[in-house]
């Protein structure tokens, strides 16, 4: 008997997928992204257009790299794993070289090329969880062994978060270490390395807090912001003053009081704080709604994983764009003390920006790929019911 049509996996419908979801969450985000920074931008010196116009051309570029991250062959790449990882770690250390690095506000976090600059540690984070991901896979079958399936991993991973923590990036470096542990503990690590691993990382962090004078003094005014919003809380104070100047339905586009110069980076780390205040609280329950919403997608998306490595780089991709959200979330609400991180797709800032392209890429290459593997599976299940 004549097997039956099978229709192609180009004609699948591509909204049905999760991993349209986290897309079409993504340009939502931007969309609003845009919108804001252009009002929070108004007032600056430069002219009303100049971040705006930067952030469009980010935009683009990232863009550019998504569509170029989507069609990437990842076994190829897996090929490639230690000049990967090699190169991360030495575009890391020549951050920290003094007058290679380039230095603002005190941290060295950045390289220059010509008149642009990129934050070397948002690439490394992905190039972490590339890195990882093919080790994990690896060595699956020895996952519950302590060197190979723990101690070298996990030294990949303190490698990487070391030279963020030293540029200084704490949150980034902690970030990363987050997802390292995360991803090791889905592959099958054992708790009784975790457990202990996690808290030495804790200890670790506290002490160089507490070595650390303007980090240790950062924290202790949070204790009080309101006796120190004229100090160490000045920029939390003026981001909860804008959400409750905003109330419910906001002051209304462009009529915002706090980046008129009273919000510290209002186009950058605290822009959640002026959508807060000229959207209301409303818009600011939809951008936490878009961001659950992704990661609800990313975890359908995992169930088709079709091996342990595309599944951990998928996951690794969500943490850092979810995670990444819940942290800055937190420092602009007052719930974590205060640490400079991007809002991912809203913020101002061409390296994450760049940095999400390249994960939303990642998810549609695996849309693509798995999407063509379970069709195939299963045109040969319903050949075998017609035959």
């Amino acid at each position: 008997m004549a097997s039956a049509p099978v229709p192609d996996a180009s004609r699948a419908r591509f909204f049905l997928n999760p991993v349209a979801v986290i897309v079409v969450g993504a340009i939502g985000l931007t969309i609003l992204g845009l919108t804001i920074l252009f009002s929070a931008s108004a007032s600056y010196k430069q002219g009303p257009y100049f971040y705006l116009s930067k952030q469009l051309m980010g935009v683009a570029a990232a863009a550019v790299l998504c569509f170029v991250a989507s069609r990437l062959d990842l076994d190829y790449l897996r090929s490639h794993v230690r000049w990967i990882f090699g190169i991360t770690v030495v575009l890391l250390l020549l951050v920290l070289i003094p007058h290679i690095g380039i230095t603002v506000n005190g941290s060295r976090r950045w390289l220059g090329f010509g008149s642009m600059r990129l934050q070397v540690s948002e690439f490394a984070k992905l190039a972490m969880v590339f890195c990882l991901a093919h080790y994990l896979s690896v060595k699956q079958t020895c996952i519950a062994e302590f060197k190979q399936g723990f101690v070298i991993p996990l030294a990949m991973v303190g490698l990487v978060a070391a030279l963020i923590a030293k540029e200084p990036d704490l949150g980034t470096a902690a970030l990363v270490i987050t997802v390292g542990l995360v991803m090791l503990f889905l592959a099958g690590a054992r708790w009784r390395y975790i457990l202990p691993t996690l808290a030495l990382v804790v200890g670790a962090f506290a002490l160089i807090v507490v070595l650390m004078p303007n980090r240790l003094a950062r924290l202790t005014a949070f204790m009080d912001v309101e006796g120190n919003k004229n100090g160490g809380t000045y920029q939390l104070y003026q981001s909860l003053t804008a959400f409750a100047s905003g109330g419910t339905d906001g002051v209304g586009l462009g009529q915002g009081r706090q980046q008129l110069n009273f919000l510290p980076e209002a186009h950058t780390d605290m822009i959640f704080a002026v959508v807060g205040e000229e959207l209301g609280l409303y818009f600011t329950l939809g951008v936490v709604a878009v961001f659950t919403m992704m990661f609800i997608a990313g975890l359908v998306h995992l169930r088709r994983a079709p091996n342990l490595f595309q599944f951990l780089l998928v996951t690794g991709c969500l943490l850092m764009i979810c995670l990444q959200a819940i942290i800055n979330l937190g420092v602009v609400t007052g719930v974590f003390p205060t640490k400079g991180m991007s809002l991912p797709f809203i913020s101002a800032g061409l390296s994450n920006l760049l940095l999400m392209g390249l994960l939303l890429g990642v998810l549609l290459n695996t849309q693509r790929t798995w999407g063509r593997a379970t069709l195939s599976q299963r045109t040969r299940s319903l050949q075998e019911v017609m035959a």
